[in-house]
């Protein structure tokens, strides 16, 4: 099903004003509407006001950083974020992925990038929503799609749109082991990229949330040559 991007609000936080003037209109031009803010500080108050659905977020701006904001609005915020960054780091990547950002793109930003990132996290959320069934219980971890909460042991786990989306996408396979190619498609909509570990960052952080052992997990194992699978025994 393709997301109709005429539905979609998108707030664009960028100090570079040129570079957010061609964001913005490339993005207006494929459908979006675009909302821009210049100042991280100002940022906050506007994402958690607009309640866009989703927000193009960069890292170093006036009045507070992209970290700050995202770590900010994280917990009242349940749309996707993305970061923009000059600093092609993976220690940057590791502090987004910590503070609550969903996905991450290098700068100079690739507009046609930009938007397949975009259209494929809305598309997923949108898609849980139109096609929410009944929650998926594994063990004591409990999925629902249709309100996009997690619990284990009847504790809510806090996570963002992608780590909700990826540990759906193993409770739905419980039992059974996704490569890092069928991980990497589901997550950003294109083919893996051998040299991305966002993947294995991601189910770092998704372990550490359910409470997995890091050394010895129980709950969602690597299975090795293949990738990972959420166990059914956990």
């Amino acid at each position: 099903m393709e997301n109709d991007p005429a539905r979609f609000r998108i707030l664009l936080v960028e100090d570079d004003q040129r570079l957010a003037d061609m964001v913005a209109e490339f993005l207006e031009s494929s459908g979006f509407e675009v909302s821009t803010e210049h100042r991280g500080d100002v940022a906050v108050n506007a994402i958690l006001r607009l309640r866009p659905d989703a927000v193009v977020l960069d890292v170093n701006l006036p009045g507070m950083s992209g970290f700050e904001v995202c770590q900010m609005v994280r917990s009242d915020y349940r749309g996707a974020i993305i970061m923009l960054t000059a600093r092609g780091d993976e220690v940057d990547e590791i502090l987004g992925l910590e503070f609550g950002a969903d996905d991450y793109i290098a700068k100079p930003v690739k507009p046609r990038v930009l938007l397949a990132r975009l259209r494929s996290h809305l598309r997923r959320s949108q898609a849980s929503l139109d096609e929410a069934g009944s929650p998926i219980v594994v063990g004591p971890l409990v999925v629902d799609p249709a309100r996009r909460l997690a619990e284990i042991d009847g504790r809510a786990i806090d996570l963002t749109t992608a780590e909700f989306d990826l540990l759906q996408l193993l409770a739905d396979h419980a039992g059974h082991p996704l490569s890092r190619h069928e991980i990497y498609e589901h997550i950003h909509g294109m083919r893996y990229d051998s040299m991305d570990r966002s993947i294995d960052l991601r189910i770092s952080r998704l372990r550490k949330k359910l409470g997995d052992d890091p050394a010895r997990p129980k709950r969602i194992k690597s299975v090795r040559g293949v990738g990972y699978m959420l166990s059914v025994e956990s």
